[in-house]
């Protein structure tokens, strides 16, 4: 900068954080894993799918059609 604050046209403001509209980077925490996750549920929880000491199911519940018992 020159003695007025400005920018002079060979220097670079100093960058404070990543660019905007990048998200960061998150990698799974699973022992030996290490792989960058990118499903929104996996980024938030820290690990992939295989790796989640939680189960978590992919698949929405399934419900069965079952006839009534007789006298009830």
């Amino acid at each position: 900068m020159d003695h007025t604050g400005t920018m002079t046209r060979h220097e670079q403001e100093a960058l404070t954080g990543p660019a905007s509209g990048l998200r960061r980077r998150v990698w799974c925490r699973g022992p030996g894993c290490g792989r960058e996750l990118t499903d929104a549920e996996s980024r938030r929880r820290g690990y992939g799918e295989e790796c989640d000491p939680d189960y978590r199911t992919t698949t929405p519940a399934h419900e069965v059609d079952q006839e009534t018992l007789p006298g009830l």
